[in-house]
């Protein structure tokens, strides 16, 4: 992943590889009920592991952060499908033989039945999970983009809240625990009060009228396309789960600079509500386009902002030359600003002759340097400015006991902490508990095998074993040297985190540059194909 470079995930910053939900159950984290073991060994009337300590729990809290845009449809149609299956896989893992292949089960087999002699559980079937959803829409971060308060524009700032909607565009939802706007999946009906205790089809198990999987389906649906254009996909669940004073409303005071007004305290409440200090947590960022994860201070907001004053097409000063060689270097920054200076107050970095018009004037960028559709693309190069959250700040919510507040104050950091002291849950998880992953894509091209010559063949491409089979590389072939470098094909997706500088492949990557003439993204972290957006 490079920052400022093309398309890289943030991914591979915060957590190296992309995580899959069931991997929860096979880490050795997570213990739950022990609903019968092999068939022979006496396992099958149940027995209950309810040991905690550190590192292990019983519980999973699973939060969906769904991007919402433009071009989303078809892939929250895949997820309606894909997601609740493999909850379906975490919570009712099938039962293998002798050889590792799913045996027969009888009709409605569930999580507490215990698995026909001689097969075993492909893990221990987890039985308490919250599952929630986040839209990647928080509004235009003070910009003139992205407002919601236009009829069927709700969705453009969702302001990290659970969704349970059944539609983007009206306020019906879908019958969730106590209203609370999550789902509870709870077999053993032993919370109080009791949750969902039905996988795919109501019975009279529990006291609702609903199953885990189509609620969980209708509510992926329910999260629509017609969301802001400026995904913020990672502040999403950042402001969820880990904002310690998420805003009430984002504002511009008199000096034209982003004001952060109030505590979203309805945000607080359904954190309190959803987020159980002693649970895994799993968070499981799904979009197509890279994340636009604008900073929310000073005058950031710039970077979405679409009118100028009198009205006309508003765009983003030249960077300095320097930037498209040197964005990591001290004298690359915006032509709009005066630059570094000595403790004589003398301006450290020379005159740049690019940054003044033939009028004497500061130059800015037209449609063509500065279309509104790619402005988080490749920033520091481009404008001299990264407008983004730092990874940084990622990585140390899924890492750190303590965050950095918005007043910049060092507070506890909610996932680490007890949100509830009055219950009787006094364990707080640790970071092995803590799990991001992400459903991403990347250009077919670069994982795509190649022939001899080393261009990508989806029918002739040439696998590890000098045989033209075509599709794509596997693991291991991602992980081979590329002809003729040093980097392999994971090294040309991800980059390097903490390089300014372009990398020998990911920024200069031709699969990794949105042309002006065709579907644009405007994102920086998420390696994906381009799609629209519509940012208004």
């Amino acid at each position: 992943m490079n920052r400022h470079g093309s398309r890289g995930p943030v991914l591979a910053g915060v957590l190296g590889a992309a995580l899959s939900v069931s991997a929860l159950a096979c880490s050795g984290n997570v213990i739950t009920e022990k609903p019968g073991g092999t068939g022979g060994d006496g396992g099958g009337s149940g027995t209950t592991d309810t040991t905690a300590f550190q590192g292990k729990t019983n519980k999973v809290d699973l939060l969906l952060a769904i991007d919402n845009s433009r071009s989303m449809g078809d892939k929250q149609d895949i997820l309606a499908v894909a997601v609740p299956d493999l909850v379906a896989r975490l919570v009712n893992p099938p039962c293998l033989d002798g050889q590792g292949k799913p045996a027969a089960v009888p009709p409605g087999f569930g999580p507490l039945d215990a698995c026909p002699d001689g097969t075993q559980r492909e893990h221990i079937p987890v039985l308490d999970i919250h599952v929630g959803i986040v839209s990647s829409s928080l509004g235009g971060h003070g910009s003139d983009a992205c407002s919601s308060s236009a009829a069927g524009k709700q969705s453009n700032n969702d302001r990290a809240h659970l969704l349970a909607r059944k539609d983007p565009a009206s306020f019906d939802e879908v019958e969730t625990y106590q209203g609370l706007k999550f789902l509870a999946w709870d077999p053993a009906q032993t919370l109080s009060p009791p949750g969902e205790a039905d996988l795919d089809v109501d019975t009279a198990s529990d006291a609702n009228m609903t199953a885990l999987v189509p609620s969980l389906r209708e509510m992926v649906l329910g999260v629509g396309q017609i969301g802001c254009g400026y995904e913020a996909q990672m502040e999403a669940w950042y402001r969820f789960l880990v904002d310690p004073t998420p805003p009430e409303e984002v504002t511009i005071d008199d000096n034209g600079a982003v004001l952060l007004k109030g505590t979203d305290k309805v945000l607080l409440a359904q954190r309190k509500a959803f987020l159980r200090p002693d649970s895994a947590l799993a968070i499981v960022v799904l979009s197509d386009e890279d994340d636009c994860s604008i900073r929310e201070s000073g005058q950031y907001y710039y970077v979405a902002q679409l009118k100028g004053q009198a009205g006309g097409a508003f765009h983003l000063p030249a960077a300095r030359a320097v930037c498209s060689v040197a964005p990591g270097d001290e004298c690359c920054y915006s032509c709009g600003q005066s630059g570094p200076k000595d403790a004589n107050g003398n301006p450290i970095c020379p005159d740049d002759p690019s940054c003044k018009g033939a009028d004497g004037n500061v130059v800015y960028y037209g449609d063509l340097d500065d279309h509104i559709n790619v402005r988080c693309f490749d920033q520091k190069r481009r404008f001299g400015i990264d407008f983004l959250y730092p990874i940084d700040r990622y990585v140390s919510a899924l890492t750190e006991k303590t965050v950095i507040d918005r007043n910049g104050e060092v507070v506890p950091n909610p996932i680490y902490s007890d949100l509830d002291p009055s219950d009787e849950i006094f364990q707080v998880r640790d970071p092995s508990l803590v799990l991001l992953a992400g459903i991403v894509g990347v250009p077919w091209q670069d994982i795509a095998r190649t022939n001899a010559n080393g261009v990508a063949r989806s029918v002739a491409g040439i696998d590890f074993n000098g045989k033209a089979t075509g599709g794509f590389k596997n693991a291991e072939e991602l992980g081979l040297p590329l002809p003729g470098e040093d980097s392999a094909t994971w090294d040309v997706i991800l980059g390097d985190p903490g390089e300014l500088q372009a990398s020998p492949r990911s920024a200069d990557d031709p699969q990794h540059r949105p042309a002006l003439g065709e579907e644009p993204d405007h994102g920086r972290r998420f390696a994906v194909s381009p799609s629209p957006s519509e940012t208004r």
